[in-house]
Protein backbone atom coordinates (compact mmCIF):
# COMPACT_ATOMS: atom_id res chain seq x y z
CA UNK A 1 0.00 0.00 0.00
CA UNK A 2 1.71 2.95 -1.23
CA UNK A 3 0.84 7.10 0.81
CA UNK A 4 1.06 9.67 -1.88
CA UNK A 5 1.23 12.82 -0.71
CA UNK A 6 -0.87 14.30 2.10
CA UNK A 7 -0.87 17.59 2.88
CA UNK A 8 -2.89 16.15 6.65
CA UNK A 9 0.44 14.00 6.95
CA UNK A 10 2.49 14.58 10.24
CA UNK A 11 -0.64 15.09 12.12
CA UNK A 12 -0.55 13.97 15.27
CA UNK A 13 -1.95 10.56 15.83
CA UNK A 14 -5.27 10.40 18.62
CA UNK A 15 -4.89 7.86 21.51
CA UNK A 16 -7.56 5.90 20.25
CA UNK A 17 -5.30 5.13 16.87
CA UNK A 18 -2.71 4.24 18.66
CA UNK A 19 -4.87 2.07 21.27
CA UNK A 20 -6.51 0.38 17.78
CA UNK A 21 -3.40 -0.35 16.57
CA UNK A 22 -1.48 -1.75 19.83
CA UNK A 23 -4.65 -3.88 20.06
CA UNK A 24 -3.97 -5.42 16.57
CA UNK A 25 -0.26 -5.57 17.28
CA UNK A 26 -0.74 -7.70 19.79
CA UNK A 27 -3.67 -10.13 18.57
CA UNK A 28 -3.06 -10.12 15.46
CA UNK A 29 -6.19 -10.36 14.80
CA UNK A 30 -9.15 -7.66 14.01
CA UNK A 31 -12.08 -9.30 15.37
CA UNK A 32 -10.01 -10.14 18.76
CA UNK A 33 -8.72 -6.89 19.05
CA UNK A 34 -11.84 -5.38 18.85
CA UNK A 35 -13.38 -6.81 21.25
CA UNK A 36 -10.43 -6.72 23.35
CA UNK A 37 -10.63 -2.66 23.33
CA UNK A 38 -14.48 -2.28 23.00
CA UNK A 39 -14.67 -1.12 19.89
CA UNK A 40 -16.17 -2.49 16.84
CA UNK A 41 -14.48 -4.07 14.02
CA UNK A 42 -15.00 -1.16 11.58
CA UNK A 43 -14.19 1.34 13.79
CA UNK A 44 -10.76 -0.47 14.35
CA UNK A 45 -10.42 -0.74 11.20
CA UNK A 46 -10.78 2.51 10.16
CA UNK A 47 -8.73 3.99 13.47
CA UNK A 48 -5.69 1.85 12.27
CA UNK A 49 -6.03 3.24 8.79
CA UNK A 50 -5.93 6.87 9.87
CA UNK A 51 -2.74 5.78 11.70
CA UNK A 52 -0.91 4.68 9.12
CA UNK A 53 -1.97 7.70 6.73
CA UNK A 54 -1.14 10.31 9.40
CA UNK A 55 2.00 8.58 9.70
CA UNK A 56 2.96 7.79 6.19
CA UNK A 57 3.93 4.36 6.96
CA UNK A 58 1.70 1.16 6.25
CA UNK A 59 1.97 -0.87 9.93
CA UNK A 60 -0.22 -3.94 8.83
CA UNK A 61 0.61 -6.45 5.74
CA UNK A 62 -3.82 -7.52 5.94
CA UNK A 63 -4.54 -10.65 4.18
CA UNK A 64 -7.84 -12.53 3.98
CA UNK A 65 -6.71 -15.01 6.56
CA UNK A 66 -4.38 -13.48 8.67
CA UNK A 67 -2.74 -9.75 10.04
CA UNK A 68 0.96 -9.47 9.89
CA UNK A 69 3.14 -6.71 11.42
CA UNK A 70 4.89 -4.68 8.72
CA UNK A 71 8.68 -4.01 9.40
CA UNK A 72 8.03 -0.60 9.97
CA UNK A 73 4.61 -1.66 11.98
CA UNK A 74 6.95 -3.84 14.37
CA UNK A 75 9.24 -1.25 15.20
CA UNK A 76 6.12 1.52 15.51
CA UNK A 77 4.34 -1.20 17.95
CA UNK A 78 7.10 -0.97 20.80
CA UNK A 79 6.67 2.92 20.46
CA UNK A 80 2.58 2.66 20.41
CA UNK A 81 3.24 0.68 23.77
CA UNK A 82 5.43 2.73 25.67
CA UNK A 83 3.02 6.49 24.90
CA UNK A 84 0.41 4.34 26.26
CA UNK A 85 2.43 3.13 29.06
CA UNK A 86 2.66 6.46 29.76
CA UNK A 87 -0.68 7.98 29.38
CA UNK A 88 -1.31 5.42 31.95
CA UNK A 89 1.38 6.37 34.50
CA UNK A 90 0.15 9.95 33.94
CA UNK A 91 -3.35 8.98 34.52
CA UNK A 92 -2.49 7.17 37.82
CA UNK A 93 -0.02 9.93 38.97
CA UNK A 94 -2.71 12.53 38.34
CA UNK A 95 -5.53 10.50 40.66
CA UNK A 96 -2.81 9.77 43.20
CA UNK A 97 -2.00 13.90 43.35
CA UNK A 98 -6.00 14.30 44.35
CA UNK A 99 -5.88 11.95 47.09
CA UNK A 100 -4.78 14.14 50.40
CA UNK A 101 -1.51 13.18 52.12
CA UNK A 102 0.20 11.92 49.28
CA UNK A 103 3.85 12.87 47.73
CA UNK A 104 6.36 15.10 48.58
CA UNK A 105 5.44 17.94 51.54
CA UNK A 106 8.38 19.87 51.69
CA UNK A 107 8.40 21.89 54.99
CA UNK A 108 10.56 24.32 56.43
CA UNK A 109 10.71 24.77 59.97
CA UNK A 110 12.65 27.60 62.29
CA UNK A 111 15.57 26.64 64.14
CA UNK A 112 14.11 27.69 67.30
CA UNK A 113 11.33 25.07 67.05
CA UNK A 114 13.09 22.05 65.27
CA UNK A 115 13.94 20.15 68.03
CA UNK A 116 11.63 20.53 69.67
CA UNK A 117 8.29 19.80 67.80
CA UNK A 118 10.05 17.80 65.07
CA UNK A 119 9.30 14.44 67.06
CA UNK A 120 5.43 15.15 67.54
CA UNK A 121 5.01 16.20 63.56
CA UNK A 122 6.98 13.17 62.46
CA UNK A 123 5.14 10.87 64.89
CA UNK A 124 1.88 12.24 63.33
CA UNK A 125 3.07 11.93 60.00
CA UNK A 126 4.58 8.18 60.44
CA UNK A 127 1.01 7.48 62.02
CA UNK A 128 -1.28 9.07 60.05
CA UNK A 129 0.19 10.03 56.86
CA UNK A 130 2.45 7.33 55.92
CA UNK A 131 2.12 7.84 52.11
CA UNK A 132 3.06 11.31 52.78
CA UNK A 133 7.23 12.31 51.99
CA UNK A 134 7.69 14.57 54.42
CA UNK A 135 10.88 16.76 53.43
CA UNK A 136 12.08 18.78 56.24
CA UNK A 137 14.17 22.35 55.57
CA UNK A 138 15.84 23.85 59.13
CA UNK A 139 16.39 27.84 57.85
CA UNK A 140 15.67 31.15 59.31
CA UNK A 141 12.35 33.04 58.93
CA UNK A 142 13.61 35.12 55.88
CA UNK A 143 14.96 32.49 53.99
CA UNK A 144 11.66 30.21 54.65
CA UNK A 145 9.35 33.03 52.82
CA UNK A 146 11.97 33.50 50.24
CA UNK A 147 11.23 29.61 49.68
CA UNK A 148 7.60 29.63 50.18
CA UNK A 149 7.12 32.45 47.73
CA UNK A 150 9.49 30.59 45.24
CA UNK A 151 7.75 27.37 45.25
CA UNK A 152 11.25 25.67 46.88
CA UNK A 153 8.70 25.03 50.48
CA UNK A 154 5.05 23.60 50.47
CA UNK A 155 4.33 24.62 53.90
CA UNK A 156 6.38 26.81 57.09
CA UNK A 157 6.32 26.08 60.59
CA UNK A 158 7.24 28.76 62.49
CA UNK A 159 6.57 31.73 64.91
CA UNK A 160 3.98 34.25 63.98
CA UNK A 161 2.88 37.18 63.23
CA UNK A 162 4.16 37.52 59.85
CA UNK A 163 2.56 40.12 58.50
CA UNK A 164 3.26 38.93 54.85
CA UNK A 165 0.96 39.70 51.94
CA UNK A 166 -0.02 36.64 50.12
CA UNK A 167 0.73 34.51 53.18
CA UNK A 168 -2.20 32.76 55.20
CA UNK A 169 -1.08 31.66 59.13
CA UNK A 170 -2.86 28.22 60.25
CA UNK A 171 -2.41 29.31 64.24
CA UNK A 172 -1.38 25.92 65.93
CA UNK A 173 -0.07 27.23 70.22
CA UNK A 174 1.20 30.15 72.04
CA UNK A 175 3.88 29.40 74.51
CA UNK A 176 4.71 31.04 77.28
CA UNK A 177 8.38 32.28 77.84
CA UNK A 178 10.83 31.22 80.71
CA UNK A 179 13.92 33.13 82.21
CA UNK A 180 16.71 30.12 82.66
CA UNK A 181 19.27 31.62 85.15
CA UNK A 182 22.33 30.02 86.68
CA UNK A 183 21.90 28.41 90.34
CA UNK A 184 22.29 31.04 92.72
CA UNK A 185 21.08 33.88 90.47
CA UNK A 186 18.24 36.12 92.77
CA UNK A 187 15.53 34.80 90.26
CA UNK A 188 16.32 31.04 90.15
CA UNK A 189 13.13 28.97 90.79
CA UNK A 190 10.62 31.53 91.17
CA UNK A 191 7.40 31.55 90.02
CA UNK A 192 6.22 35.18 90.37
CA UNK A 193 9.17 37.00 88.15
CA UNK A 194 7.56 40.53 87.03
CA UNK A 195 8.14 41.43 83.08
CA UNK A 196 9.81 44.34 84.55
CA UNK A 197 12.50 42.15 86.01
CA UNK A 198 14.11 42.42 82.45
CA UNK A 199 14.90 46.04 82.63
CA UNK A 200 18.59 45.46 84.10
CA UNK A 201 19.19 41.73 83.71
CA UNK A 202 22.08 40.59 81.81
CA UNK A 203 20.27 39.03 78.77
CA UNK A 204 22.37 36.73 76.35
CA UNK A 205 20.25 36.41 73.27
CA UNK A 206 20.56 34.77 69.92
CA UNK A 207 22.66 36.09 66.64
CA UNK A 208 20.72 38.54 64.16
CA UNK A 209 18.80 36.85 62.13
CA UNK A 210 16.38 34.95 64.49
CA UNK A 211 13.06 35.63 64.93
CA UNK A 212 13.73 34.46 68.74
CA UNK A 213 16.14 37.12 69.33
CA UNK A 214 13.66 39.96 67.69
CA UNK A 215 10.67 38.42 70.31
CA UNK A 216 13.41 38.42 73.10
CA UNK A 217 14.09 42.41 72.47
CA UNK A 218 10.09 43.19 71.95
CA UNK A 219 9.27 41.36 75.20
CA UNK A 220 12.10 43.54 76.79
CA UNK A 221 11.33 46.69 75.38
CA UNK A 222 7.47 45.87 76.73
CA UNK A 223 8.76 45.59 80.20
CA UNK A 224 10.60 49.04 79.90
CA UNK A 225 14.41 48.02 78.86
CA UNK A 226 15.91 51.14 77.18
CA UNK A 227 17.32 50.74 74.12
CA UNK A 228 21.22 50.96 75.62
CA UNK A 229 21.04 48.40 77.79
CA UNK A 230 23.96 45.77 77.26
CA UNK A 231 22.46 42.52 75.33
CA UNK A 232 25.40 40.00 74.89
CA UNK A 233 24.94 38.18 72.02
CA UNK A 234 27.38 35.50 70.96
CA UNK A 235 25.22 32.36 70.31
CA UNK A 236 24.13 30.89 67.01
CA UNK A 237 21.92 28.51 68.65
CA UNK A 238 19.65 27.95 71.97
CA UNK A 239 21.91 25.21 73.04
CA UNK A 240 24.91 27.13 73.48
CA UNK A 241 23.34 29.98 74.38
CA UNK A 242 22.09 27.85 77.69
CA UNK A 243 25.71 27.25 78.24
CA UNK A 244 26.32 30.42 78.23
CA UNK A 245 24.05 31.09 80.98
CA UNK A 246 24.97 28.23 82.72
CA UNK A 247 28.66 29.03 82.96
CA UNK A 248 27.57 32.28 84.32
CA UNK A 249 27.55 34.89 81.68
CA UNK A 250 24.06 36.45 82.31
CA UNK A 251 20.49 35.27 81.37
CA UNK A 252 18.15 34.66 78.57
CA UNK A 253 14.52 33.65 77.57
CA UNK A 254 13.44 29.91 76.47
CA UNK A 255 10.16 28.96 74.98
CA UNK A 256 8.89 26.07 76.97
CA UNK A 257 9.03 23.64 74.73
CA UNK A 258 12.71 24.12 74.35
CA UNK A 259 13.09 24.30 78.32
CA UNK A 260 13.39 20.27 78.55
CA UNK A 261 15.41 19.68 76.36
CA UNK A 262 18.25 22.97 77.03
CA UNK A 263 17.88 22.90 80.14
CA UNK A 264 17.96 18.52 81.37
CA UNK A 265 21.80 18.05 80.40
CA UNK A 266 23.09 20.74 83.34
CA UNK A 267 22.78 20.76 86.50
CA UNK A 268 23.58 23.88 86.76
CA UNK A 269 20.64 25.70 85.31
CA UNK A 270 17.14 27.04 86.54
CA UNK A 271 13.96 28.46 85.34
CA UNK A 272 12.01 30.93 86.48
CA UNK A 273 8.44 31.69 85.89
CA UNK A 274 6.80 34.96 84.82
CA UNK A 275 3.56 36.27 86.75
CA UNK A 276 0.72 36.09 84.24
CA UNK A 277 0.14 37.67 81.33
CA UNK A 278 3.43 35.67 80.77
CA UNK A 279 5.38 36.18 77.56
CA UNK A 280 4.76 34.45 74.89
CA UNK A 281 5.30 33.17 71.44
CA UNK A 282 2.69 32.35 68.73
CA UNK A 283 3.66 28.75 66.68
CA UNK A 284 2.07 28.08 63.14
CA UNK A 285 1.31 26.65 59.98
CA UNK A 286 1.84 29.45 57.13
CA UNK A 287 1.40 28.51 53.58
CA UNK A 288 0.30 30.57 50.19
CA UNK A 289 -2.89 32.19 50.18
CA UNK A 290 -4.86 30.15 47.83
CA UNK A 291 -2.34 27.15 47.74
CA UNK A 292 -3.69 24.26 45.82
CA UNK A 293 -3.20 22.29 49.09
CA UNK A 294 -4.75 24.44 50.97
CA UNK A 295 -7.52 22.06 52.10
CA UNK A 296 -4.90 19.53 53.09
CA UNK A 297 -2.69 21.90 55.12
CA UNK A 298 -5.68 23.15 57.16
CA UNK A 299 -6.61 18.78 58.00
CA UNK A 300 -2.64 18.70 58.61
CA UNK A 301 -3.05 21.63 61.41
CA UNK A 302 -6.06 20.23 63.18
CA UNK A 303 -4.03 17.08 63.65
CA UNK A 304 -1.07 18.79 64.80
CA UNK A 305 -2.83 20.83 67.77
CA UNK A 306 -4.11 17.77 69.23
CA UNK A 307 -0.81 15.73 69.04
CA UNK A 308 0.64 18.95 70.55
CA UNK A 309 -1.83 19.18 73.56
CA UNK A 310 0.68 17.02 75.28
CA UNK A 311 2.69 19.74 74.86
CA UNK A 312 3.64 22.78 77.46
CA UNK A 313 2.00 25.25 75.11
CA UNK A 314 -2.07 26.46 74.69
CA UNK A 315 -3.30 24.77 72.05
CA UNK A 316 -4.98 27.33 69.87
CA UNK A 317 -8.60 26.74 67.65
CA UNK A 318 -9.52 27.35 64.19
CA UNK A 319 -9.95 31.00 63.63
CA UNK A 320 -7.73 31.70 66.24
Amino acid sequence: MGFPYNPYRGKQPSLSQLRAFSAVAEHLHFRDAAAAIGMSQPALSGAVSALEEALGVQLLERTTRKVLLSPAGERLAVRARAVLDAVSELMEEAEAAQAPFTGVLRLGVIPTVAPYLLPTVLRLVHERYPELDLQVHEEQTSSLLEGLAAGRLDLLLLAVPLGVPGVTELPLFDEDFVLVTPQGHPLAGRDDIPREALKELNLLLLDEGHCLRDQALDICREAGRTEGAPVTTTAAGLSTLVQLVAGGLGVTLLPRTAVKVETARDAALCTGRFTDPAPSRRVALAMRTGAARHEEFEELACSLRGAMRRLPVRVLGVGT
